[in-house]
């Protein structure tokens, strides 16, 4: 089955309203900027958007929460080096926050796309965190009881992928990506080279295309930091 779609557009067309989106990325990288901005000018409101943190500078999710599109972020760093777009929402009352350990967040993930809805971990005990979650003692230890996490939607960056949807990730962009592959409906994503099936080699596929739905080619995928940098403002 092709998955490769022609147009950013066509690859996030779907995504409505209300929406839970999963975005892959540590930082910049494997930030997939150009869907992220593709969805901007698509414009769908009160997302709750997944990701490591809460966005930098005026490009992606940070553009996003700027134009009013995110009523919710689950995410383990709310704060980088330019928080100011999630900080004025946030201390305004307009976006809500989930604050969720770097860990815990990845094997929430993990657990949604292997189908396990809950499991403990120490990390968090003792803390607001930990509020109103179960606790449970195991060889004398407390845990806390985490719930898997799913999403609607995931929006990653690839390396490399073929019409089948078979992925290769560059290094560090691999980081959550994989995870948010299988823990969502609907798995979107942007690949520097997409070739024909059989083109990458087995051994080197990193995400399955069974848990793939559409592709679309971005020969130069755009850095996030560099954006920044170079204080571009998007839209």
């Amino acid at each position: 089955m092709d998955k490769s779609v022609a147009r950013l557009a066509e690859a996030v067309a779907g995504l409505e309203d209300g929406a839970r989106v999963m975005i892959g990325g540590f930082g910049g990288s494997g930030a997939p900027i150009e869907l992220i901005h593709a969805l901007i000018d698509k414009g769908p409101g009160n997302l709750t958007i997944i990701n490591n943190n809460a966005g930098n500078g005026q490009v992606g999710i940070a553009a996003m929460i700027d134009a009013g599109m995110v009523g919710k972020m689950v995410c383990s760093f709310p704060r980088s080096t330019d928080p100011r777009a999630f900080t004025e929402k946030y201390l305004a009352g307009e976006i809500e926050l989930e604050l969720v350990p770097q860990g815990t967040l990845a094997e929430r993930i993990r657990a949604a796309g292997a189908g396990i809805p809950a499991f403990y971990t120490p990390t968090g005990y003792g803390t607001e965190l930990a509020e109103g979650k179960k606790v449970e003692v195991f060889e004398g230890k407390p845990y806390v009881q985490e719930r898997w996490l799913k999403a609607d939607f995931a929006l990653v960056k690839a390396e490399c992928a073929d019409r089948h949807g078979n992925l290769t990730f560059r290094k560090a962009a691999q980081n959550f990506a994989p995870l948010m592959c299988a823990a969502a409906t609907t798995t979107i994503v942007q690949a520097s080279r997409i070739v024909a099936p059989g083109e990458i080699d087995p051994e080197q596929v990193i995400t399955p295309g069974i848990f793939v739905d559409r592709i679309v080619e971005v020969p130069e995928p755009q850095q996030e930091e560099l954006l920044i940098r170079a204080g571009v403002t998007y839209p």
